[in-house]
């Protein structure tokens, strides 16, 4: 069924043609929003508060972008309403002892350099982390970040490009020495 059909069909009340569109987008959203939260009650909360919105905002859908860029685009409006609302702090400490049995096999090299890189992302600025997890997370292209953030292309590549800048710089300071760091 085109995107279009599908949309006349929720718009006059179809509940199949609403879970259809449901279904086929739900997945992405509450990835990009447990990714930018770090927490599943968060996620599911933010997936659920964009759907309402954008089944209530449905008959102002244009279609001038595809119907997932526009609902990612309700997904980052939502999940950043909600990270400043809340102003979340992070509790990567009490996840790790919450951790199930499978994962104490992990070396503790990795699970320091997993908990480095986390703590590295939640340092980095709003808007570079976004395009960060959108772009090396979940795959998306640069094109269609600029189109869900209604910013240019290459805002998005200079952002991606800043997040790894800064990632490398916070992560290489973890890995120098006392010595090297006194410049012996």
């Amino acid at each position: 069924m085109a995107e279009r059909q599908l949309i006349e069909r929720v718009l006059a009340g179809d509940a199949a043609a609403e879970r259809k569109l449901y279904d086929a987008h739900v997945d992405r959203i509450y990835r990009l929003a447990y990714r930018m939260t770090g927490d599943e009650t968060m996620a599911a909360d933010c997936t659920q508060d964009t759907f309402i919105r954008a089944f209530d905002r449905l008959a102002g859908f244009e279609g001038r972008a595809a119907l997932s860029t526009w609902l990612h685009a309700i997904a980052v409006s939502v999940i950043l309403n909600r990270l400043r609302k809340v102003k979340r702090l992070r509790r990567r400490e009490a996840e790790l002892d919450n951790l199930p049995a499978a994962a104490a096999a992990v070396r503790p090299a990795d699970l320091e350099l997993k908990i480095r890189l986390h703590t590295a992302i939640d340092k980095l600025e709003e808007n570079l982390r976004l395009v960060f997890v959108m772009h090396d997370v979940e795959g998306y292209k640069h094109r269609e970040i600029a189109a869900i953030l209604n910013v240019p292309e290459g805002t998005s590549k200079n952002r991606l490009f800043r997040a790894h800048r800064l990632l490398r710089e916070e992560l290489g300071k973890s890995d120098a020495t006392p010595a090297q760091e006194n410049g012996s």
